[in-house]
């Protein structure tokens, strides 16, 4: 009995102050109790955009219930948070001038349809109508957020402080996500590095990465990818007829032959000459002889079937 007559003392005792707060003074209370942002109403909508007002709005209006589907709500609604969360780490004098609010669909729906909001989310700002800060248009229009730079705090930030008394504190935190991919990649390219390090010092593997590379693009890499060809032609054939026509399958082909060609010159120059045993020596000068007479047998072939009517052949 006595704790109930003391919580009936501290209602009366409370009950005059609030009729006396200020519409402005009601809108820091709610402002504080929402962590920077006022959850609105109907009520709540017509005290913040009073004709009568001395402070700016920011509004989100939004519908975050799940039974809406608005996933773009559920994306936008946390930078929105960041944001208004921000703005309370400025000075009291400047954070009382300017609110952050939400207005739910199904809190307010008569105020999306007196607006004419069909779709969610939509961003206005509502410029102070009296005071020292009203526009010198004078008409306090809310003015309406573009998205076009996407769902982020920082250009939201960014273009708010336009209207608000002072910029907008905001600083994207810090990914550390990103950072600790970033560190375990350097990490493990060092690592990778130091075992592969005499592999990207050979000069061999440079040399073969360049004869590779020469071979692919005389092969006409280059105009295939540039022409946009198919693999192959659509009758299963991979030899497009013609000088200009090429399918990309015939890179492929043609770049073996070249390379294979290459090869077997190497060896008659470079490998059968230092041979000690006369016998192998013999042994691999027919091998490479008949491996070029045939190979390039097999690209004149190609050749005539590419161009119809080119009369030489070797063996094929």
């Amino acid at each position: 009995m006595r704790s109930l007559l003391i919580a009936g003392l501290c209602a009366l005792i409370s009950f005059p102050s609030s009729l006396a707060a200020t519409p402005q003074q009601q809108l820091v209370q709610l402002a504080s109790a929402g962590n920077g942002v006022i959850k609105l109403n109907a009520e709540t909508y017509d005290v913040l955009t009073s004709p009568k007002r001395t402070w700016s709005a920011s509004i989100q209006f939004t519908a975050l219930d799940p039974r809406r589907r608005c996933n773009p709500c559920k994306e936008f609604n946390p930078s929105w948070g960041s944001v208004a969360k921000a703005w309370t780490g400025t000075a009291a004098d400047q954070r009382n001038e300017h609110f952050f609010a939400t207005l739910d669909f199904d809190d307010g729906s008569s105020v999306f349809q007196n607006l004419g909001i069909s779709s969610a989310p939509i961003v206005y700002h509502y410029p102070p109508a009296n005071g020292v800060r009203k526009p010198a248009s004078g008409n306090g229009s809310p003015v309406k957020y573009d998205f076009s730079d996407g769902f982020e705090p920082g250009p939201l930030a960014e273009y708010l402080s336009k209207y608000t008394p002072v910029r907008i504190p905001y600083k994207d935190p810090i990914d550390w996500a990103r950072w600790i991919t970033t560190a375990i990649g350097v990490l493990g390219s060092a690592f990778l590095l130091r075992f592969i390090s005499p592999l990207v010092q050979s000069k061999w593997t440079w040399a073969a990465v360049t004869v590779t590379t020469s071979l692919v693009m005389t092969s006409g890499y280059m105009f295939t990818r540039i022409r946009g060809v198919p693999y192959s032609g659509g009758d299963g054939n991979w030899i497009a007829s013609g000088y200009q026509n090429q399918f990309g399958q015939e890179v492929q082909v043609v770049a073996f032959i070249y390379g294979l060609l290459s090869l077997s010159f190497l060896m008659l120059i470079l490998v059968v000459p230092y041979q000690s045993s006369p016998h192998r020596q013999r042994m691999q000068v027919y091998l490479w002889t008949g491996v070029t007479m045939i190979v390039y047998s097999v690209l004149v072939s190609l050749f005539r079937v590419k161009n119809r009517g080119y009369p030489f052949k070797l063996f094929l």
